[in-house]
Parts: structure tokens; C-alpha cells; sequence
């Protein structure tokens, strides 16, 4: 494989799994821009949406329903979460709304332990997300560009939301100031189970292309993904949707630019050298690449 072709082949690798990273982060900085709350619990929902749609593959139903039905799943359990779990906390203590993210993990998690067993299970997918396509030497998956294409139309469909409709305008309204917002009249109720309802969406549609990609399902399967968007979200700037897609770009640039780098024996270490850069950066940019001293903004 020729030098240019080994760059194009990880270039294609970082912007893959960097796009994953950019769907996940979305959510939990769109949520934590109003409500300056870390879900925690939003990496679950990834692992919802998956079992919904393996089941239903199980049961017999084509892989296009069961996906559809499972990012549906995800997104009711987004909303179902906000009005059971944190709306009646709103107001009170960022910890303790930070404590009730870790509560519904854990319940969510054991739930799924309970009802699916511990042990993973094979992820059924569809032949074109299983394809690969060779140019000369140049091999890429199918589910990468999938991935790729996916994500662009998903933030560009969020960008036009985010700054064209009313509710995209009051919900940068009540991410500048959520009293003020409703003090002039915004529905925050509304605008708040709307950017749960987006981010759950995003999360099915993360865990979908998720559980194709590593081939197997298991109750934990939420936490890695959410981690990543944590650091991309901090990296990027929290609270900033655009430095939240920056820092997913940067965080899956790394990980794979140090997989290729580092010798055989690291590699088991490649997160933990990520980390170690993110400490080095928010040394530099306490707020990251994006972010500010001002109150974040969606």
C-alpha cells in the first residue's frame, strides 16, 4: 500500500469513528447547554435501541423495520427519561441532577442485565453495512461511509433546525438563559423534551451503526461510546454543538493516529495516552477549542 493510500485509508477510519463520536456528543451537549446537566444515562440509550432492533430481527422482521423501530425505542426512552427522571429535579442542585443521571444508568443497565442476561449477543447486520470495497489496495468498509454519509445529512438536517425553526431559535434562547426564556414566553417544558427527544435520536441511530460495527450487543455497551462524547464534548468546548463536533473529529483523528503510530506493545494503551493529550489541552484551553469564559452556548 503506497503512503498516499495508507493516509486516504485512515483518514476515511478517523472521520468514521469520529462520526459516531460527533452523534453521541450532539446529545449531551445539546442537553447540557440548557439544562447544565451531564447525562450520563444518555449512552444507554444506545444499548436500548439495539436490543429493540435485535429482537425484532429475531422475531423476523427485516433489518430496515427493526431499525427504525429501534431508534424510535431510543428516542420515547430519551423523553420518557426527562419526564420521569429530571424534570421534577429542575431547579435543584447540579449534583444532584448529575447523581439522578448515574441512578438511571445503573437502572437501565440492570434492567437490561435482568431481561437479556449479562452476556453479549451477535448483532445481525445487513449485507451492505458487512461489504467492503477494494481500489487497488485501498480496502474500505461499506458501514464506514455509511457512517460518514449518515452523520453529514444528520447535522446538516440539525443546523437547519437548530437556526431556521421557531423551536431551534427558542431552544438557543434557553440555552443563553433559561429563565429568561421563559419569562418571555418560551414553552421550556417543550423546548427541553425536544433537545432529549434529538439527542435520544441521534443515540439510536449511533447505536445501530454501533452494534454493526463491533458485531454484538451486551447491557454495558453504552459506556464506552458516551465516555468518548464526554471527552469530544470537553475537548471541543462543552456545551458548544460545534466544538462538539470538532472534538468527536479530533478524538477519532487520535485514536487512530496513535494506533498507527504506536508499536504493537502500546497499543492497549492508546486511551489512556488520549486522555493524557486532553489534560494537556485543557491545560491549555481550560474551555476547550471552542469554548470561552462566557456561559456555553448551543
Amino acid at each position: 500500500m503506497s503512503a498516499l493510500e495508507l493516509l486516504l485509508q485512515q483518514l476515511i477510519n478517523a472521520v468514521s469513528i469520529g462520526s459516531l463520536y460527533a452523534l453521541m456528543a450532539i446529545g449531551l451537549a445539546m442537553v447540557f447547554g440548557i439544562l447544565r446537566l451531564i447525562n450520563f444515562a444518555h449512552g444507554d440509550l444506545i444499548m436500548v435501541g439495539s436490543y429493540v432492533a435485535l429482537l425484532l430481527q429475531v422475531l423476523g422482521l427485516p433489518f430496515p423495520v427493526a431499525a427504525v423501530a429501534g431508534v424510535a425505542a431510543s428516542t420515547l426512552a430519551g423523553l420518557a427519561m426527562e419526564r420521569v427522571a429530571y424534570r421534577p429535579l429542575r431547579g435543584a442542585h447540579e449534583i444532584a441532577m448529575l447523581l439522578t443521571s448515574f441512578s438511571v444508568t445503573i437502572f437501565l443497565e440492570n434492567l437490561a442485565i435482568i431481561l437479556f442476561r449479562p452476556t453479549s449477543r451477535p448483532f445481525p447486520a445487513p449485507a451492505v453495512l458487512r461489504s467492503v470495497i477494494t481500489m487497488g489496495q485501498l480496502r474500505v468498509a461499506g458501514l464506514d461511509l455509511i457512517a460518514i454519509a449518515v452523520t453529514a445529512v444528520l447535522l446538516a438536517a440539525l443546523t437547519l433546525f437548530v437556526r431556521r425553526t421557531n423551536i431551534g431559535i427558542a431552544m438557543r434562547a434557553a440555552s443563553q438563559d433559561l429563565l429568561a426564556a421563559r419569562l418571555m414566553g418560551i414553552n421550556v417544558n417543550r423546548v427541553i423534551a425536544t433537545a432529549f427527544a434529538i439527542g435520544s435520536f441521534l443515540a439510536g441511530v449511533v447505536g445501530l451503526l454501533w452494534s454493526a460495527r463491533v458485531g454484538k450487543v451486551d447491557p454495558l455497551m453504552g459506556f464506552n461510546p458516551v465516555l468518548k462524547a464526554f471527552v469530544a464534548s470537553v475537548i471541543g468546548g462543552l456545551g458548544s454543538l460545534p466544538g462538539a463536533v470538532l472534538g468527536a473529529y479530533v478524538l477519532g483523528g487520535l485514536e487512530i493516529l496513535l494506533q498507527g503510530l504506536l508499536p504493537s506493545g502500546l497499543t492497549p494503551y492508546r486511551d489512556a495516552l488520549v486522555f493524557a493529550i486532553l489534560i494537556a489541552l485543557l491545560l491549555l484551553r481550560p474551555n476547550g477549542i471552542l469554548g470561552s469564559t462566557e456561559k456555553e452556548k448551543i
